[in-house]
């Protein structure tokens, strides 16, 4: 679920917010390495309460209702929701372009891959789990195949692309804010968290595949912003819109961009799959705690799928992808997603006191350090980007506020 459309473009922005390659590649391995030492206190949190919900269940019992019930109503109403329809019009336009439909087809696409997930997650989490298996085997060849045409074009020479870029001086306020997209790009770990209550031997499975898996997410990031500077350059990669489809035409010519939009698709596609799963299983958390409507709370019996909240959840995304909605939703809640994981990982903190007699399966390395290098790290990139881009912050920021008398009033409700 890390791996949907960001590293196929947000390379770009990167690109434009540094002066060379290489404060670019450390930015991508600095991104990754505050990542992993997220994931890894998200391992210990879903050793620690191996149930659906993942971060709700963390703030609602370490902060109470409040701050919980703000973090559902901005991601699983409206986060979810949102990169879902902007992924999935994504997906859409790359298969489009791939297969030479023409653009006005997008839109029914788009809603018929949103139909089309909904449906199979509709069967249970085995179900789901057979597409997010395939589209992750097939994202990652065509991770591969990027990288291959990048050290290609590179013929070992990457003194150039490393070298600095006079096209672009930035000051250190925008570089502290290029660190935002890499984390958005590294963003969706905590979908599995979300999904812990369907985890077999959770325990055991989460450290370890939040640890390897982020940890080959990280490994492949890097080699892909090493490939596209190898083959465009950190001039050309700033100044491309589709650096994975202009690198690959580089070396291939059309039919290279055809093939890597299709791995686009994919990888899109794949995202799409994770993210209604695990938002489904936030919102039917939170509905069985009354935060939500109480329908929403059910679990089918035959299939132990949420499929009350999945429909509901689908739908919403198909109203925002018709719309057109979802992009502006995405920057105003970027913010308060990482917001989310500030105060998420800080309840482990909570944990630690309140339960230090307690058995833990799994327990962060170098603790307090990495979670408090975490906390820090990110809350200061959240202030660099408000000060870059004050008004989506802004904007964050209220939606949030806005969650605040929609609880007092479903609490009355109830």
């Amino acid at each position: 679920g890390v791996i949907g459309a960001g590293i196929f473009r947000t390379p770009a922005t990167v690109a434009e917010r540094t002066s060379s390659g290489l404060p670019l590649l450390v930015l991508w391995a600095l991104g990754g390495l505050l990542t992993l030492a997220g994931v890894l206190c998200y391992a210990e949190l879903g050793s620690r309460r191996p149930q659906a919900g993942g971060i709700y269940i963390y703030l609602r019992e370490a902060f109470g209702m409040l701050p919980a019930f703000l973090f559902g109503w901005t991601m699983a109403l409206i986060n979810y929701p949102g990169s879902v329809a902007a992924v999935a019009t994504m997906f859409a336009r790359y298969l489009c372009a791939a297969i030479g439909l023409p653009l006005l087809y997008a839109s029914p696409v788009a809603v018929g891959a949103i139909v089309f997930i909904v449906g199979v997650n509709l069967f249970g989490i085995r179900a789901g789990a057979l597409i997010q298996n395939t589209f992750t085997v097939l994202k990652l060849a065509a991770l591969a195949l990027l990288v291959v045409a990048g050290l290609i074009l590179a013929d070992g020479n990457f003194g150039l692309a490393l070298s600095t870029d006079s096209a672009h001086p930035v000051s250190s306020w925008a570089f502290a804010g290029a660190l935002l997209p890499v984390l958005f790009s590294y963003g969706g770990f905590h979908y599995l968290n979300d999904l812990a209550g369907e985890v077999r031997d959770p325990q055991r499975t989460l450290p370890r595949a939040l640890g390897l898996g982020m940890g080959g997410v990280v490994i492949c990031y890097v080699l892909a912003n090493l490939a596209y500077l190898g083959g465009l350059g950190h001039a050309g990669l700033a100044a491309s819109e589709a650096p994975a489809a202009d690198l690959m035409a580089k070396l291939f010519g059309p039919h290279g961009a055809t093939v890597i939009e299709v791995g686009i698709a994919c990888s899109t596609f794949g995202y799409c799959s994770i993210a209604i799963a695990g938002g489904a299983r936030v919102l039917q958390t939170m509905g069985a705690d009354g935060m939500f409507f109480r329908a929403a709370g059910r679990i089918d019996a035959r299939t132990r799928a949420p499929q009350i909240v999945l429909l509901a959840l689908g739908a919403w995304a198909i109203v925002l992808t018709l719309s057109g909605s979802f992009n502006q939703l995405l920057n105003y809640t970027t913010v308060g997603e990482w917001l989310g994981h500030v105060f998420g990982i800080a309840t482990l903190f909570w944990y630690r006191k309140h339960f230090i007699d307690d058995p833990a399966p799994y327990r962060v390395p170098f603790y307090p350090l990495l979670p408090l290098v975490f906390v820090i790290t990110v809350f200061g990139v959240i202030v660099a980007s408000a000060i870059n881009r004050p008004g989506d912050a802004g904007m964050s920021l209220l939606i949030i506020a806005l969650g605040v008398p929609v609880y007092y009033g479903w609490r009355w409700l109830e």
